[in-house]
């Protein structure tokens, strides 16, 4: 497949177009491979943006979950001494119960 130039001769247009095909050819795995490369660092960026914010998140939980365990430690004191304070009034009712009854040996002795 050819034209005719002014000479008459036949010119050969096939490697033009195999020329032209693959540049085309490269052209689109290039532009293929940019578009590849930047839509995989806007998922990068964004996978970034997300695993900051689950860091974050986490950093708060932590927080909180500290907060937390200082007043559960707080509270168990707390209940120790109240637990330590019943105890002494337990022991000294006991007693007082006991000088109680024996007023009472006392007083049934003298009538």
């Amino acid at each position: 497949m050819g034209k005719s130039n002014l000479t008459g001769r036949r010119i050969n247009d096939g490697h033009f177009h195999n020329g032209s095909f693959r540049l085309s050819t490269v052209c689109a795995i290039v532009f293929g491979y940019i578009a590849f490369v930047r839509n995989r660092d806007k998922d990068k960026e964004s996978n970034v943006k997300h695993d900051a914010t689950v860091l974050t998140e986490i950093g708060y939980i932590k927080a909180n979950t500290d907060e937390i365990k200082a007043e559960q430690k707080e509270q168990r004191k707390t209940n120790t001494e109240f637990v330590t304070r019943l105890t002494d009034v337990e022991a000294s009712a006991k007693q007082a119960h006991k000088r109680l009854d024996h007023i009472e040996k006392r007083m049934d002795q003298a009538e």
